[in-house]
């Protein structure tokens, strides 16, 4: 961010906040029956926090019962990113101060998403990014899973190439599927792509093969056209192995011995837990079975897994082949629902992995996402020396709704990634930079206060696309206290995402309301909390809770949140919120803690949704700055770019 002053030349406005651009009205709270969750779409959990997590605790009250049949997870690559189930673009128009945006309900506008029906990896090739996405041209439900393809010059902007990039058939190895997969650089510059195919082999169901494939013309920036390798399928599961539970395989990267390594999701031998089974080859092509890399107990299958190296120190994204003193190794896997993480340590002789926290352990500690977010994949762009990450959103709605609007999931916003410098155990994101070149008409105030017991109607910006960006300055309260201590399990701060905007506390919950129509009839709250644990120190919380969001009844309105590091050197506390129609992003503490929401709003549609600044806490919050912007739609392109 600039200065004060430079901001204050690009509002081109003078004065600050109370110049009648920032309208107070009273907190009022409305509920109706149509709020009150449905019993045969949302399970209650206990309200009773896993144990062993400390501040990365996650905290959960409500779960959506569907469960879709098989998330996808991105393809690996020369630039991977991940998609899976995708909806489709929203078409934004500046005419004059007013926004133009499409009839298609819900439908995003700078969230990549095919134009219809179900929609996993990305490479970096010829100056373009490719994008590979899991895709069903039949309907919008998942079943006949093809891998479509579309191309970006800057994550944003992207063209369809083939949505049948990848078929099904005509052999045995995929005749039911292209299932989730990776792309990887060869050393001659060329990409390959392994995938997992749904064999015609019958056991209980049809065994999981892994494939490879290869451009037909490696001089096309486009790479248009692929070519299954006759050698398929080049790797089968092992003896002992779950032939169902054998898929997703990561981007290769080279050992100590020169070798190429693979890691296959899967479940273990010996145990009731998933595991990474550890696949070895000299050419890319003839592949063996070596050990399971990492496991852990109780865990379920582990899904679209990835395994990658992070520096100790500063922001630049590292080959995945790196291995130095200063690096460490992050593993991840999809699992139980969310995307689980853990950094450690990797001897690429002896090919182990070892976390450095056994209690923050994959599948039982830190999550990329605390909301919608599954069978994400990442990739080391080497032209800006960043590490990306792309997830799949699935819908929230019921199948129903899917066939109706005629598509259904959706990606995430692109994320680079890096290792917390201050932590050295977790994962810091924020969407790439690309993504500020859609910000429009910005509103610009700072140091003001949010009042107790208030609601500030925001004046200048509104719409269903924003980007909203906030720094409020930690309250007084003894800074040796505030935000250490390891009791995560607080009665009150588990309390708190489930009860929403409406509670009241000390400090909190204050925080935006988006997609919210002028009387707040509907409204997605995003918010921090600091609560007192029972160990005498303050523990924030950041939730996004969609009790409010919609006048449906048949919507899930789970509340979100998760605890978030405050460390005592962090000035403020932050909070950046992007918009787009029927999904939520959130990054708290500059990415610290990440929360993803579906929702579906009625009334708080296009010109009707507004945002608001609001602090239902018992004490006065101050605002040190807040930036907001209406974001240009970016949807993608049905032809090919100029070569």
């Amino acid at each position: 961010m600039g200065s004060t002053a430079e901001y204050a030349a690009l509002n081109n406005r003078g004065g600050d906040a109370g110049d009648g651009e920032l309208e107070f009205v009273p907190l009022v709270i409305r509920s109706s029956p149509s709020h009150e969750p449905v019993q045969d779409e949302v399970q209650k959990s206990s309200m009773k926090a896993d144990e062993g997590q400390g501040d990365n605790q996650q905290i959960e009250w409500a779960q959506h019962k569907r469960q879709w049949k098989l998330p996808i997870c991105i393809i690996g690559a020369v630039v991977i990113v991940v998609v899976s189930l995708v909806l489709g673009l929203v078409v934004s128009e500046s005419k004059s101060d007013m926004e133009v945006y499409s009839t298609e309900l819900y439908r995003t506008g700078f969230h990549f998403q095919p134009q219809k029906n179900w929609m996993n990896g990305m490479i970096k090739y010829m100056g373009y990014y490719h994008l590979f996405y899991q895709y069903n041209p039949d309907g919008p439900k998942w079943g006949n899973i093809n891998w479509g393809h579309a191309v970006s010059k800057d994550l944003v902007h992207w063209h369809h190439i083939n949505q049948s990039a990848l078929a099904p058939g005509p052999d045995w190895y995929d005749i039911y599927g292209v299932w989730s997969g990776s792309s990887t650089l060869l050393p001659d510059g060329t990409p390959a792509i392994l995938y997992t195919g749904w064999s015609n082999i019958s056991t209980s169901t049809q065994a999981q093969t892994q494939n490879l494939a290869v451009p037909l013309n490696a001089s096309d920036p486009l790479l248009r056209d692929w070519v299954k390798s006759p050698s398929n399928p080049i790797m089968n599961p092992g003896k002992g192995f779950n032939t169902q539970n054998f898929r997703d395989p990561t981007e290769g990267w080279i050992g100590a011995d020169g070798q190429w390594r693979v890691l296959i999701g899967g479940t273990m031998l010996k145990g009731k837990g998933g595991t990474a089974h550890l696949y070895k080859s000299r050419n890319f092509v003839n592949w063996t079975y070596v050990q399971d890399l990492h496991s852990v107990n109780y865990t379920g299958m582990w899904e679209c897994p990835d395994f990658y190296p992070v520096a100790m120190e500063g922001r630049d994204g590292l080959d995945v082949s790196t291995n130095t003193v200063k690096v460490k190794h992050v593993l991840k896997a999809s699992t139980r629902n969310h995307d689980y993480y853990t950094v450690g340590t990797y001897d690429s002789v002896l090919d182990t992995f070892v976390a450095d926290d056994p209690e923050l352990e994959v599948g039982f500690g830190m999550r990329y996402d605390y909301g919608k977010f599954y069978a994400s994949k990442s990739f080391f762009d080497k032209s800006t020396s960043r590490r990306i990450l792309f997830g799949w959103v699935s819908e929230s709605d019921s199948d129903a709704d899917a066939i109706t609007k005629g598509w259904s999931g959706l990606q995430s916003l692109p994320r680079q990634v890096w290792l917390d410098p201050d932590t050295g155990m977790d994962l810091v994101q924020a969407p790439v930079e690309e993504v500020d070149g859609l910000h429009r008409d910005q509103v610009f105030k700072f140091n003001f206060t949010l009042p107790a017991g208030s609601v500030m109607a925001i004046e200048g910006v509104h719409g269903p696309q924003l980007d909203i960006q906030l720094e409020f300055n930690k309250p007084d309260m003894p800074m040796n206290l505030l935000f250490n201590g390891t009791d995560a399990t607080s009665l009150v701060g588990q309390e708190v995402c489930a009860n929403g905007t409406s509670h009241n506390g000390l400090y909190g919950p204050f925080g935006v309301l988006v997609l919210a129509e002028k009387d707040l009839l509907e409204q997605t709250g995003v918010f921090f909390y600091l609560t007192l644990a029972y160990d005498g120190t303050w523990k924030a919380i950041v939730c996004s809770d969609e009790s409010r969001s919609s006048m449906q009844t048949d919507v899930d309105k789970a509340s979100y949140g998760t605890y978030v590091r405050v460390l005592e050197s962090d000035q403020y506390l932050t909070l950046r919120t992007l918009v787009d129609h029927s999904i939520v992003e959130t990054f708290a503490q500059g990415g610290r803690a990440v929360i993803t929401s579906r929702v579906y709003p009625t009334m708080a549609l296009n010109n009707d949704a507004y945002f608001f600044l609001f602090n239902n806490g018992t004490q006065d919050i101050k605002v040190q700055s807040l930036n907001a912007w209406r974001m240009e739609a970016a949807p993608p392109d049905e032809m090919e770019p100029k070569v």
